[in-house]
């Protein structure tokens, strides 16, 4: 039978009809409140940034719904000794531009991340030396024990050697000088995801890879990006259906999202510990009004400011009860064991705080400025408002210099600081991601990269550093143990509270909310609308 003309144009018109109508309802238009730093997988480690790269690029080890270890770009893996692995690669595999992976890109990515410009070399030199077997088949030789290998190997994603290499992209962006090239705004992995367009601060577009080895689980064609700054900007787009998803709700916005009909809240409790940080390394502040003195020097003041934050007040006020309150500075009581003791905080006690300022000559207090983000952490600016307010009670004045999450880590990552918050977490909930990058003195290979603090203290260097290569697991926790207590004891940090991070969706949108705050878009199913 053969249709006339017409008809065939209006059913052709129909059919394209219908395919936009069905990209429509299978575009997952989202939103939380900051932006992506950078496209460049290796330059930036911070959660948004790592998690749509992420999507983009991938490692040989991944995570599944439960965090589970499980075969990504690697199929294999085998100890052929305490510091040598050797790792089968997946065969096949293409980036989006159509070059093979191969063994070579491997190598290459691992030395790319090692490099200074990089903020996860503190990962990727714990992986040693890669050393090519075959095209499919890389071996990684150890500089030590690493009781945490493959953990370490799910954070390094994977770049195309001759991509960067065609775009002057060898080494990560040196994002504390704001470099600019052209892996901050393009992208070129083997992800379930290609970029399609990056506009900072605006909107990052990304459409299904066809050609992606995986499965994707769930419907969605095509992903778009918005960051919305203000708390109830995001939540009335949510409301009037102008976004899909939002990572980052605020509190004092759930019960309201709780009650909407066509809103749903997933309930979640993220591995991240937020907490407090001060520069113990100079022996004159940046930011102070104390010349020739460095107050934060003396555990009795860091006490003393440890002592007189009202946790519960802000748990319970300003949280509205979205936090967990720790007095570890360790993402998850795993990474301590859930040792109570440990998990313990100092008790809440103004009056012992004030004796202690004054046992240190401190009466009279002092001025700090307190850097912090305002568009990285839950209530970030608003936290540090609330700290300031009740550290005036010690006559510490302290000026909140809140800034958006770019500024921000570009301005730590120089030290350029004397009082900061950090946020610290992800996948992994073994201590050594804590003890190394944040707990020992800064050095080479990315140790005490995010030390901001330049805290030097030998005793909790050598508990922390026998921890990273102990084989016996027994041995290896009474070290982690007496590590944390160190710190503790010391004051080198102080803890607030753990978040908990609910995420809200439209009724029909159904997303997998992991611990890590991870948004895995090749879970979404969207019904249609």
């Amino acid at each position: 039978m053969t249709i006339p003309p017409g008809p065939r144009r209006a059913l052709a018109a129909l059919a394209l009809l219908a395919a936009c109508t069905l990209a429509s309802a299978q575009t997952l238009r989202w939103a939380s409140q900051g932006d992506p730093q950078t496209m460049d997988p290796h330059s930036q480690n911070e959660l948004l940034t790592n998690a749509m790269n992420g999507q983009v690029y991938e490692t040989l080890v991944q995570r599944d719904r439960t965090l589970a270890l499980v075969p990504g770009l690697a199929t294999a893996w085998e100890r052929l000794s305490p510091t040598r692995w050797r790792v089968k690669l997946r065969e096949g595999v293409r980036f989006h531009d159509g070059t093979p992976f191969t063994a070579d890109d491997v190598l290459f990515s691992m030395q790319r991340a090692k490099e200074p410009t990089s903020m996860i070399r503190v990962y990727a030199s714990a992986l040693g030396t890669a050393r090519k077997v075959d095209a499919n088949t890389v071996e990684f030789e150890l500089p030590k024990f690493d009781p945490i290998f493959l953990e370490h190997l799910s954070l390094v994603q994977i770049m195309s050697r001759a991509w960067c290499e065609k775009h002057d992209a060898t080494r990560p962006l040196d994002f504390r000088n704001r470099e600019e090239r052209h892996t901050a705004r393009h992208a070129n992995g083997t992800g379930p995801w290609i970029l399609v367009a990056r506009e900072p601060d605006v909107r990052t577009s990304y459409r299904r890879n066809p050609d992606w080895w995986g499965r994707f689980e769930g419907n969605l064609q095509k992903v778009v990006y918005t960051p919305i700054g203000s708390d109830a900007t995001r939540t009335a787009a949510l409301v009037s259906g102008e976004i899909d998803f939002l990572q980052d709700p605020a509190p004092q916005d759930l019960p309201r999202l709780r009650r909407h009909p066509a809103v749903q809240v997933v309930d979640g409790q993220e591995n991240r510990v937020v907490f407090i940080g001060m520069d113990q390394g100079r022996d004159q502040l940046l930011y102070s009004s104390v010349k020739g003195r460095n107050p934060f020097k003396d555990v009795r003041v860091r006490r003393a400011l440890y002592q007189a934050v009202d946790i519960e007040a802000i748990r319970a006020k300003l949280m509205r009860g979205q936090a967990l309150p720790t007095g570890a500075v360790m993402p998850s009581p795993r990474g301590v064991f859930g040792d109570a003791e440990l998990e313990r905080r100092l008790p809440y006690d103004l009056a012992a705080a004030k004796r202690l300022m004054a046992e240190a000559g401190w009466e009279q207090g002092f001025e700090v400025t307190l850097d912090c983000p305002n568009n990285r952490y839950i209530n970030d600016e608003e936290i540090c408002q609330a700290l300031a307010a009740m550290w005036a009670q010690l006559k510490v004045k302290v000026r909140v210099n809140a800034m958006p999450r770019a500024q921000y880590f570009a301005k730590m990552e120089k030290l350029d600081t004397s009082m900061y918050m950090l946020g610290w977490g992800g996948s992994i909930t073994d201590a050594e991601t804590t003890l190394t990058p944040i707990y020992r003195t800064r050095g080479a290979g990315g140790v005490g990269d995010y030390n901001w603090g330049q805290v030097a203290n030998p005793e909790l260097d050598r508990l922390a550093a026998a921890s990273s290569q102990e084989p016996d697991p027994a041995k290896r926790e009474q070290l982690i143990r007496a590590a944390v207590k160190e710190h503790n004891a010391q004051v080198h940090h102080i803890p607030l509270h753990r978040q908990v991070i609910p995420w809200a969706a439209r009724k029909g949108v159904e997303v997998v909310h992991r611990p890590d705050n991870w948004f895995e878009w090749q879970w979404v199913t969207i019904q249609a609308r």
